[in-house]
């Protein structure tokens, strides 16, 4: 940093003057003729160098001093007679100026102040004495020093013609110009009217003239006043032909340059500024975002579009308001790893093993991650495929995909789209709109650093769609193999491949999901985990996860798998495992609390300490009843948290045969009912049941734990078996459970969430379960641990369950259903009433 002014004057500024009038007039309030004298000067003087000015005799200036050999120097001198020699630099660019690098020609000047600034800067405040001429150099160190000879002021009388004419036209022509240039202040014209000497009226002027170095030294080189006021008067007559234009030029196309001028002007300071700071300006900014961009690895097309984006930032107004929107669109472009891909790892027994020790089961969904990646291994090009892991909360669907990207050695990405309701938030907006961002799937790959990330799609199902646009539509685009290597995001503006995207998308109900979009992905099928399964969940990952987490080891406690059980079945009625994980971590804090407060506490967990820190059983499960009563039916019932047992009741009174249904059904399950009604009317005469009892009796059926909806097809044969029995009076089989759809020709069609179904009838205690005989492909699908000690029967028609499920004996007082040999009062069929 050099010896110069506090900042460069604006080239359209001419005169640069006080704006306090009261400074201005303190300046120049010494006699002028006194200061510019010569008079007891010394004949050596130690030379200041100073850049981008030049002092004049009788004008004060404020000149920062960093050089070590300059701060040397002012101090020096300030504590002795305070005079200095100030020399302008004729090279601007050197740091340690030599006497040829400097002006002969200079001023005598006086330091007024010294001042040391906080960052460790000396200013000093002088006072030009008068103009010398360097003779010889003395010294190089530690300051410069010169022999000097001095000038005398040579102006004639200022009384004369000549010199009231030359000082007239000076104050004329510097006043014009104050009118011409708006941006100084007029209190100047004051500071003008207070100046007398002619000989201080030209250095004055030629101080404060806004021309170059080298013409400012040469008016301060030449001895003979006049001439150096004519040539003053010359340089500011041209000034004010070019302010005049500049004037006339603003009058005729009626602009408001006067703004524009003052803004690019500050533009101006603005970037001498940065530049002095370090900063990088508008044309560094650019060459920058080539040089990140030189090395970028990406396609053509993306190439010559950055290209042309670059171009057109360089020709935008730094101020202007699309610049850092402009700036950040190219960043953007760069920081997208166009080409960039991780590299698979294709251990297939790793990936195996990996997906193993995160997840316990969910043997289907291990599978197809499997086949994936063996025939990617094979090909080493294959458009990923779309996976949708459909099931209800809790299961580990969003944990699984965390699982895939770590066995797969790629990134891993989690994109929520819960509520997501702007279609600009999976294709963007468009760049031309104010706040305009890109969409959240190509931000997401920005921050993964890579173009083969996996991705997961979570909660696919709870997309919504308003008069902002459908985002379930915008995903088709990206969802689609065959269409999502050319997806085009509205802010970028090209395409980009996603094809070599993993996405794996999580849904709890298909039914939300629109049928083209669901037609894109393939449907992996997470029903839930069975009792034996949690209990393993729990025993291999929640109780030591649970166990870090509360600051205990399994040192401290230990839980047997009885106790875990009962965890499970008692406290829990889930498919997935967060509340099991919850009602862990409660037996876990009440450890922790009695190892913190050193009490007594079970080293070794059992189902009595489960049952004492949980409290009382919140789920009962039912268990088969037997009894010798007729129409009592166990039936197998799959819901959202696994698989039951359900009783059905049925019951007849004498009435005129109408038919009443309870216990919350819906409709599926009430024409389930009405179905078997009608077959075994149908059927009376083989049964052996006389036709008249359905006119002379009601039938009521029930569904116990009233307060629960029940609905699905499953019971279909349950309730048949049901009636049956009633209209009978006929024992059946001791710990029997059922399950199959049933139609009006007597057909038993096969139903749902048989593994779900066979585990809750061995847990119930049932022995003998009835299924569809198309069911036969869901039993070889289960373990052979999960059949022990159970007898499947097939049936394809309700005679082959009534073979199976009726007895020949009578229950234990059987009801006598005697009918009267009159008709009942005629009725439009049978009525059934719903309670």
């Amino acid at each position: 940093m050099s010896e110069n002014r506090n900042s460069r004057r604006p080239k359209s500024s001419v005169l640069h003057m006080a704006e306090d009038p009261a400074e201005m007039v303190s300046i120049i309030a010494t006699d002028p003729e006194q200061v510019m004298s010569g008079q007891d000067a010394p004949e050596v003087l130690p030379l200041l160098p100073v850049r981008n000015t030049v002092l004049f005799p009788g004008v004060v200036l404020p000149v920062t001093v960093t050089r070590k050999k300059s701060i040397r120097l002012v101090r020096k001198a300030y504590r002795g007679n305070k005079i200095v020699g100030v020399l302008a630099q004729k090279n601007t660019q050197s740091d340690d100026p030599t006497i040829t690098d400097l002006y002969e020609v200079g001023t005598m000047a006086r330091i007024l102040k010294l001042l040391v600034l906080p960052d460790g800067n000396t200013t000093i405040i002088i006072q030009g004495q008068s103009r010398f001429k360097v003779e010889e150099e003395q010294q190089d160190s530690p300051y410069l020093t010169a022999r000097v000879s001095y000038f005398s002021e040579t102006f004639p009388n200022k009384t004369s013609k000549e010199v009231k004419g030359l000082v007239s036209s000076l104050k004329d022509a510097a006043a014009k110009m104050l009118k011409l240039n708006p941006e100084i202040p007029q209190e100047a014209q004051v500071a003008l009217d207070n100046i007398e000497s002619p000989a201080f009226l030209t250095h004055f002027l030629s101080s404060n003239i806004n021309v170059e170095v080298g013409l400012k030294q040469k008016l301060l080189e030449i001895n003979d006043g006049v001439e150096r006021g004519t040539r003053l008067l010359e340089m500011m007559l041209k000034e004010i032909q070019l302010l005049e234009i500049k004037h006339e030029i603003h009058n005729k196309v009626h602009t408001d340059i006067d703004q524009q001028q003052r803004d690019y002007f500050l533009r101006q300071q603005i970037k001498v500024l940065q530049d002095e700071l370090g900063f990088d300006g508008p044309d560094q900014e650019v060459e920058k975002l080539r040089a990140r961009a030189k090395d970028k690895k990406w396609p053509p097309a993306v190439a010559k579009h950055f290209n042309k984006e670059v171009d057109k930032l360089s020709r935008v107004n730094p101020q202007a308001a699309e610049y850092p929107m402009s700036v950040n669109y190219v960043e953007f472009l760069i920081d997208l790893p166009w080409a960039e891909y991780t590299k698979d790892n294709f251990n297939l027994k790793r990936t195996r093993k990996i997906l193993d020790q995160d997840h316990y089961g969910l043997e289907k969904v291990k599978d197809r991650i499997i086949e994936y990646l063996a025939v990617l291994k094979l090909k080493q090009d294959m458009k990923a495929p779309i996976l949708c892991l459909y099931g209800p909360p809790g299961v580990g669907k969003t944990s699984l995909g965390r699982s895939v990207a770590q066995a797969l050695g790629r990134k891993y990405v989690r994109m929520s789209l819960g509520g997501v309701r702007d279609e600009a938030e999976i294709r963007g907006h468009r760049k031309t709109y104010v706040g305009a961002m890109p969409g959240r799937l190509i931000a997401q790959i920005k921050k993964a650093g890579a173009s083969n990330p996996v991705i997961i799609l979570d909660e696919i199902d709870k997309v919504g769609a308003d008069f902002r646009g459908d985002p379930q539509s915008a995903l088709l685009e990206v969802l689609d193999p065959e269409q999502n290597s050319t997806f085009t995001d509205n802010y970028l503006e090209v395409e980009y491949d996603l094809s070599k995207v993993l996405f794996i998308a999580t849904a709890n109900s298909l039914d939300t999901i629109h049928p083209a979009l669901r037609d894109r992905m393939e449907i992996i099928d997470l029903t839930g985990y069975t009792l034996e399964e949690k209990t393993q969940i729990a025993k291999k990952h929640l109780w030591p996860k649970v166990l870090h987490e509360n600051g205990l080891t399994p040192k401290d406690v230990s839980i047997t798998q009885p106790a875990l059980q009962r965890v499970v079945d008692d406290y829990t009625r889930e498919s997935g495992v967060r509340g099991l994980e919850r009602k862990l971590g409660s037996v876990a804090r009440n450890i922790a609390k009695s190892k913190a407060l050193k009490e007594e506490h079970a080293t070794i967990l059992e189902p009595k300490d489960v049952s004492r820190i949980l409290g009382a059983a919140i789920f009962d499960r039912d268990l088969y009843q037997d009894n010798e009563t007729a129409g009592v039916v166990t039936g197998l019932a799959w819901t959202s948290v696994g698989g039951d047992i359900l009783f059905i009741e049925s019951l007849l009174s004498r009435g005129r045969g109408k038919v009443t249904l309870s216990g919350q059904l819906g409709d599926v399950m009430k024409e389930s009912a009405v179905t078997a009604l009608s077959y075994l009317r149908s059927r009376a005469d083989s049964l052996g049941i006389d036709y008249r009892i359905f006119d002379q009796y009601d039938l009521h059926i029930h569904f116990p734990e009233g307060a629960v909806p029940k609905d699905g097809p499953s019971a279909g044969i349950a309730i048949f078996t049901s009636i049956a029995s009633v209209f009978t009076q006929r024992k059946i089989r001791s710990h029997l459970a059922m399950t199959g759809e049933i139609t009006l020709r007597g057909k038993v069609l096969p139903v749902g969430g048989i593994k779900e179904k066979i585990l809750a009838a061995k847990r119930a205690g049932i022995r003998d379960v009835i299924l569809c005989d198309k069911n036969r492909k869901d039993i070889q699908e289960i373990s052979a641990e999960y059949l022990k000690d159970l007898t499947i029967h097939y049936a394809a028609r309700v005679d082959d369950v009534l073979k199976v499920a009726l007895l020949d004996e009578l229950v234990a007082n059987p009801l006598k259903l005697t009918v009267r040999d009159e008709p009942a009062p005629a009725l439009y069929g049978p009525s059934v009433e719903v309670s």
